[in-house]
């Protein structure tokens, strides 16, 4: 019966018709997802309006803000994996950085913090709440299902997240316009890709992909979820994901599609992406040496 009600035609125009008028939300986001279809509709609303350079409330108009506020300097993406070890952070200093989930661990190698702070991840949010709550002096830019755990300050950004990779047909999408809302695409640094190219950033350089990760034989493993028994052998901190921390398969192959995809917007829009990790198997985009970045 329920295959039947489904595939009936009135039931289709309800799901189209809720689809122009709720953006989605996927579990485990079930704040989102069992919200009132009233509450959701006045959200997406808000959304499409900033899209339209339109703010209705303080958080819309906060990011319209930053709409091309970088325009013609360069950017680093901090990933976040063990060959950062390798590279003077301290260079970056007086740069255009955004960094992602826990890099904050890494801030007495680098001596501050990045301009621009990324976390989509609920696990990332719920098991470091505390500490992403307790950090000041960067632009905050959150996955806005996140607010049952991560509280708003003054540089905090709720960002429109888009997360079915079902409604997708042409997997990852990209986009540039990061008031309407942003998608993901395998790694929070995808997301990260699509606000640089919202703050008017056409030369970004990467640095800490090493694009490798170890599923340790201990970890204790359920479906795509995750959870460290002991160190973490695949970023620069040992208790990045350590002991108790959970986190999701990372799947390189959906990694790859979406850098990719950023590449190619970045190039029509007369911008480049370019690989300055120490080593690592990133080979997506072209590499340079980080440290002829600084001559």
């Amino acid at each position: 019966m329920k295959e039947l009600i489904k595939n009936s035609l009135p039931y289709r125009a309800y799901r189209k018709l809720r689809s122009k008028l709720i953006d989605g939300y996927t579990r485990p986001y079930k704040d989102k997802y069992d919200s009132p279809a009233m509450d959701l509709m006045v959200e997406t609303f808000g959304y499409k309006m900033a899209g339209r350079g339109i703010g209705l409330t303080e958080n819309h108009r906060n990011i319209l803000k930053y709409q091309n506020a970088h325009k013609g300097k360069r950017a680093f993406l901090i990933g976040n994996g063990p060959s950062l070890n390798k590279l003077d952070l301290t260079l970056l200093k007086d740069e255009v950085t955004i960094g992602v989930n826990s890099i904050y661990l890494n801030y007495e190698k680098m001596g501050f913090l990045p301009t621009h702070y990324v976390v989509e991840d609920n696990f990332v949010a719920e098991d470091r709440a505390d500490e992403i709550n307790r950090l000041k002096g960067t632009q905050k830019w959150f996955g806005n299902y996140l607010r049952y755990c991560l509280k708003p300050d003054d540089c905090t950004n709720w960002l429109n997240v888009r997360m079915r990779y079902d409604n997708y047909p042409d997997f990852p999408y990209f986009s540039t316009n990061a008031a309407r809302q942003v998608f993901t695409g395998g790694s929070v640094t995808y997301v990260c890709m699509q606000l640089a190219y919202y703050f008017g950033i056409r030369e970004l350089y990467l640095i800490g992909f090493d694009h490798h990760y170890i599923i340790p034989q201990e970890a204790e493993v359920e479906g795509l979820k995750i959870t460290s028994t002991g160190d973490d052998p695949n970023h620069f901190h040992p208790d990045y994901f350590g002991k108790g921390k959970r986190w999701h398969d990372p799947m390189v192959d959906r990694m790859e599609q979406g850098y990719a995809k950023a590449g190619k917007f970045f190039e029509r829009a007369g911008g480049k992406i370019r690989n300055a990790t120490a080593g690592g198997k990133l080979e997506v985009f072209e590499r340079v040496d980080y440290f002829s970045l600084f001559k």
